[in-house]
């Protein structure tokens, strides 16, 4: 069963309704090009079809096994690697005359083929319940005409191989954890009393989805050491803004901790990288299910904030 496309259209424009696709069942599709231009892949009403017989690659993520022979027989396995997707995507292309079917033709094709050049776009599957899944995809190759009598007049084909570098499907909606510094206050006013300018607190994180993630931190002063460990493993992270150019950070100030790609930038996009307590520092990933960590700032006083955000991965769409 064809799956109908229709032209990029503004993103509040609601999503079209789901389809039977192989390997997922009913879902709707859309294209997302790397200038955030949005291609629907359900639209029953457009001229452009996605050919459901002949998708493949939406299931499980594909993996290497390393192994080792045994000497009893057989072999024991030794490490595992998650590998580049690929998903093949036919498509049907029409006109309602020859200069329809061209201008159709050439923007679909400039849709995906840009993202050789300007960063990958996105296939994204959203449920009938609204959850929604996406997967950053690179044009591979396939925007070839069938070459058969009477194709490439009003209609054509193409079978699609989009290349994804990340094989794991991620949750379209961010987890985000925030943690914030209450009004500090004098330890002998109305009587004695305990204010922690250090610990924000120590908390839970629960990752609902398959594999590791890894998150972003973001950190709002005043502070002068961001500590955060991971319960389970003990690792941890320390930034000491004091042993950087920056010094520490003020009231209003951020600083974004990136774990993958390892970066930290402050919102003045200077580089702090030389503030972490390296050889030691980790900057761990997040498990699926729960994990214990403690969000610790040092200086810390109302008004200090830590925000962790990350998209859940998943193995299939």
């Amino acid at each position: 069963m064809p799956l109908i496309t229709a032209p990029a259209v503004a993103p509040e424009q609601p999503t079209p309704p789901p389809v039977a696709l192989p390997e997922i069942g009913y879902a709707s599709i859309t294209y997302v090009d790397p200038t955030g231009a949005r291609w629907p892949m359900t639209d029953l009403a457009a001229d452009w079809y996605t050919l459901a017989e002949g998708v493949s690659g939406l299931g499980a993520t594909p993996y290497t096994l390393t192994s080792d022979p045994h000497p009893r027989g057989g072999a024991r396995l030794r490490h595992v690697q998650a590998q580049a997707r690929t998903i093949v995507w036919p498509l049907l292309v029409k006109g309602t005359d020859h200069l329809q079917f061209t201008a159709n033709w050439r923007a679909l094709a400039r849709a995906f083929t840009r993202t050789l050049r300007e960063g990958p776009g996105h296939m994204e599957v959203v449920r009938p319940d609204g959850t929604g899944r996406r997967i950053a995809v690179h044009y591979s190759d396939g925007w070839d005409g069938r070459g058969e009598v009477a194709t490439g007049i009003t209609w054509d084909s193409a079978v699609l191989t989009l290349w994804c570098e990340d094989p794991y499907w991620e949750d379209m909606q961010p987890v985000t954890v925030h943690r914030e510094t209450g009004t500090q206050a004098d330890y002998l006013v109305p009587f004695p009393t305990v204010s922690s300018s250090q610990v924000l607190g120590q908390t839970t994180i629960t990752n609902p989805g398959d594999v590791d993630v890894w998150p972003t931190w973001r950190i709002t002063g005043p502070a002068s050491v961001i500590r955060f460990t991971r319960g389970d493993t003990g690792d941890y992270f320390q930034l000491d803004m004091g042993a950087t150019a920056h010094g520490p950070l003020l009231a209003g100030e951020t600083v974004t901790v990136s774990t993958d790609p390892p970066r930290i930038r402050t919102d003045t996009d200077e580089n702090l990288m030389a503030g972490l307590n390296w050889p030691i520092a980790t900057l761990w990933s997040v498990p699926p299910g729960d994990t214990p960590v403690t969000f610790q700032l040092d200086g810390a006083e109302a008004g200090s904030a830590v925000d962790l955000t990350y998209h859940p991965r998943y193995e299939t769409a």
